[in-house]
């Protein structure tokens, strides 16, 4: 068994542990962390497979943003536990049939013959760039997919933007424009009032 190997098979360990973890935690900050380390873990596997833009995005975007968002939500709530546990039991089959399944697939797709045939990894040059050949894929043979996606984005986050800020009856909202121009003369009032003379 090579290096190569015992790494991958390390890294594989992990990230099935830390799924475990993420499932069986009872706190939502320790799954959550949990996620963390399988987020760090497939992070590796990429590195192995020369996917290293995949493996630094993965960080980046999932880890550095998603799941701190995350954690500080999770944190900030008042998450009643026990709530959350209710209902696990009757549940369960149906998640156990979907994991069967998901089981089943794999296997399926790693013993069928076509992925049999796949032995010898392909070997690139020093001076590869996994950055690079992914940008000349997105932009010239998958350009039109990619646009697709980048505009069901941007109607994605302009939907929730304008859900966000839609008005509803009988909520205090806070108006920035109004604030801005208000003058002296609509909050204070002077008002002139004699002395009293001093009490001997």
């Amino acid at each position: 068994m090579s290096f190569f190997d015992v790494v991958f098979y390390l890294f594989a360990a992990i990230t099935v542990m830390a799924g475990m973890g993420v499932v069986l935690a009872r706190n939502p900050v320790h799954a959550a962390l949990f996620l963390v380390l399988a987020f760090c873990s497939c992070a590796g596997i990429w590195m192995l497979l020369e996917a290293e833009f995949l493996a630094i995005t993965l960080i980046l975007v999932y880890v550095g943003a998603v799941m701190v968002l995350f954690l500080f939500v999770v944190m900030m709530l008042d998450l009643n536990l026990v709530k959350l546990r209710e209902g696990f039991w009757r549940w369960f089959p149906f998640g156990a049939l979907i994991a069967g399944l998901m089981v089943f697939e794999m296997v399926w797709v790693l013993g069928s013959r076509q992925t049999a045939d796949v032995t010898t990894a392909v070997v690139h040059a020093a001076d590869y760039s996994n950055t690079k050949e992914l940008g000349r894929l997105l932009y010239t043979q998958y350009v039109y997919p990619f646009e697709i996606a980048a505009v069901i984005l941007l109607v994605a986050m302009v939907a929730a933007i304008a859900l966000t800020l839609r008005r509803r009856q009988g909520v205090k909202t806070q108006n920035i424009s109004e604030q801005v121009k208000a003058k002296k003369a609509d909050r204070l009032r002077i008002v002139k009032m004699k002395s009293e003379p001093k009490q001997s």
